[in-house]
């Protein structure tokens, strides 16, 4: 893993359908009763099945950071098809996995994938930011571990009916979470041209958002990803259109990070789960767009003192002292032959602490 300053300076672009995780993160729900080993929720079903056919991104660099962490319950805040709490699980005997996801259908394939792991797993239907109320609940401690692996999953995007994907026609829909109550058909066919145009720029840093927002107005009521996709490729400046992918892309990301709360609820529970670790203990992050890995550096270089003063001549500020170090500096990306085996993984940006002994 490098140490390379170099990669703080990346140009990250929003995370595409090329650039997907096989995480989900986040919706609406809070903390569910637990479901999966030693209570397995009855719908055994192959991971394939339930369309959580994957490949965990980074598998191998995640499991070495994580694998070496005390003996405890290592919190996976978006496990998915369960990959790399799998890897984790069979590499070191000492740890025991929370798993949390808001997405149904992703437990379900956990659960199936982990069931031989037994009361060493436990998996509760929830977003991330409910973390701390499900390990008082669950009574999973000593926490000595917690991964984040943001964005949308690839078996999410490939799916057409949860209305993620601009490539494959479906209901506008993007909730992570089934039974939340917000659909991106919500937000489309209710907020005015002005609010619209906020949201692209604030979430994709969409050059022509307010062409698209004018667009989508006019167009009203849309209920189909198809519609929309054409909708907004069309108010594109044509010469827009040559590069940079499907013209939709940015506007479909910053609507899903609306829908989803992605980037309102990431920088407390990463704080949370820090505070949860127990010394020693480490947390390890993928993230997808500059959106979130910016996010990320910033509470990383925070509880580690490493952020900025004010001034320099001045001491640091009351609670400001260090609680985790840097694993190394920057972020770590995909090996080439990684990314050659699964495009998508080729946004992803690694970012790892470690809990100091004697922080509270």
């Amino acid at each position: 893993m490098s140490d390379n300053d170099s990669r703080e300076g990346m140009a990250m672009t929003p995370m595409s359908e090329t650039a997907a995780s096989e995480a989900t993160t986040r919706g609406t729900a809070t903390a569910g009763d637990p479901v999966g080993p030693p209570h397995v929720n009855p719908a055994h079903v192959n991971p394939a099945q339930v369309g959580f056919a994957h490949v965990s991104v980074m598998a191998e660099e995640v499991t070495a950071v994580l694998s070496v962490v005390p003996d405890g319950w290592v919190i996976d805040a978006t496990l998915g098809g369960g990959g790399h709490a799998q890897a984790l699980l069979n590499t070191n005997p000492g740890i025991s996995i929370l798993g949390l996801d808001q997405d149904q259908s992703a437990l379900d394939a956990a659960g199936q994938r982990l069931a031989s792991a037994g009361t060493r797993v436990q998996l509760c239907h929830t977003r991330f930011d409910q973390l701390g109320e499900t390990v008082n609940r669950l009574n999973t401690r000593p926490v000595t571990g917690a991964l984040f692996d943001l964005g949308v999953s690839s078996p999410q995007l490939d799916r057409g009916d949860r209305g993620f994907s601009f490539r494959h026609d479906g209901p506008l829909d993007m909730r992570m979470d089934q039974t939340s109550s917000t659909t991106a058909a919500d937000l489309v066919n209710t907020l005015d041209e002005r609010a619209l145009s906020s949201l692209l720029t604030r979430h994709a840093d969409e050059r022509h958002a307010r062409r698209i927002a004018r667009a989508i107005v006019a167009a009203r009521p849309i209920s189909t990803t198809g519609q929309l996709a054409e909708i907004v490729r069309d108010a594109v400046p044509a010469a827009a259109r040559r590069s940079g992918g499907h013209p939709a892309r940015k506007t479909f990301q910053a609507l899903r990070i609306e829908v989803n709360e992605e980037l309102v609820i990431l920088a407390d529970a990463l704080r949370l789960a820090l505070d949860l670790l127990e010394p020693g203990g480490r947390c390890a992050v993928l993230s997808y767009h500059s959106g979130e890995d910016r996010i990320v550096k910033q509470v990383f270089r925070d509880a580690s003192g490493d952020a900025p003063r004010p001034r320099a001549d001045l001491p640091p500020p009351p609670g400001s002292e260090a609680t985790v170090k840097l694993l190394w500096r920057g972020a770590v990306r995909p090996s080439e032959d990684e990314i050659a085996k699964n495009p998508r993984a080729e946004a992803a940006r690694f970012r790892a602490v470690e809990k100091l002994q004697g922080a509270a």
